[in-house]
């Protein structure tokens, strides 16, 4: 019996200490990333200068044409990454207040994201390499339920989100493989496809009135004399339960609804994402209304 525990806390021992290993070797890959997406293109950069940053979800992505800033002389980059939730697009602009960013303006697709104050999976799984090495990230994740697991115990992350950090990005970041997320200035056009989504229904959707990250990212702003732009941007006609962007409008006041500057179906890849044409539009009217020289 003394043996077989003997044993045991040698197996146990040496599985602590692999995954110690992997762990650090992991992040070592991690922290040398710079061309896989926007998240490590910013925790491993230098302060940079920006005259207009993007922050939100797919419908940022998607939606701000950053080289239409740029023909206005505006430094700018799009932010917005799919599937992310404001819990995301805080934290990012907090990594890039640690990187002593210069931000003049911060324009925030705030209106879909509005009803949940929830982390994206998928998107903060790629923030975790990173959370010894950020104290920004580690205070970030601290309320998260599964924090100590992630925090404390060595690799767990690391298999937890597996497709998303695990061996085949590790993979990829060694053989030096880029991905396009940077490419645009960070804005992703769609175009029109003949199988899009083009109906939606939001009647359930309803705007929290008080959202922790909107909130912080607007502190973030006004902490660091960066001027604040929030916008809803638009829908395509078919969605049942516009009346939200009104409850929106109501709940955060100091949010600009652009939902229905563009609304012809021509002009969407599916109900919430529009294509490029549409996406120029829209991109069009904001320069006019914030940026007009």
């Amino acid at each position: 019996m003394k043996r077989f525990l003997i044993y045991l806390v040698k197996i146990l021992f040496v599985t602590i200490f692999i995954a110690v290993v992997l762990d650090g070797l992991y992040t070592a890959i991690f922290m040398q990333s710079k061309n896989r997406g926007k998240i490590e293109a910013v925790i491993n950069s230098k302060a940079k200068n920006y005259d207009v940053v993007i922050l939100g979800s797919s419908r940022a992505n998607n939606h701000f044409v950053s080289q239409m800033f740029e023909d206005k002389g505006l430094k700018t980059f799009n932010y917005g990454m799919s599937g992310g939730h404001l819990f995301e697009a805080s934290l990012m602009l907090k990594l890039m207040i640690e990187r002593k960013y210069e931000i003049k303006n911060v324009i925030l697709e705030a209106d879909l994201n509005l009803s949940n104050d929830k982390e994206s999976d998928g998107v903060s799984a790629k923030f975790l390499p990173y959370i010894h090495n950020s104290e920004v990230i580690k205070d970030h994740f601290l309320s998260q339920e599964n924090f100590n697991q992630l925090y404390y115990i060595p690799f767990y992350r690391y298999v937890k989100y597996d497709s998303k950090i695990g061996f085949r990005e590790i993979y990829n970041i060694t053989k030096g493989e880029s991905t396009n997320a940077l490419d645009n200035q960070g804005y992703y056009p769609l175009a029109k496809h003949k199988n899009g989504n083009m109906k939606n229904n939001i009647l359930n959707l309803k705007p929290l009135p008080h959202n922790k990250y909107y909130e912080e990212i607007k502190s973030i702003c006004k902490a660091n004399n960066i001027n604040f732009i929030a916008v809803m941007t638009p829908m395509c006609e078919n969605v049942v339960g516009m009346n939200y962007f009104d409850k929106v409008k109501k709940a955060y006041p100091e949010i600009h609804n652009y939902e229905n500057v563009v609304i012809e179906n021509k002009y969407f890849s599916s109900c919430g994402h529009m294509t490029d044409a549409g996406a120029k539009i829209f991109t069009a009217r904001i320069l006019k209304d914030f940026f007009n020289k």
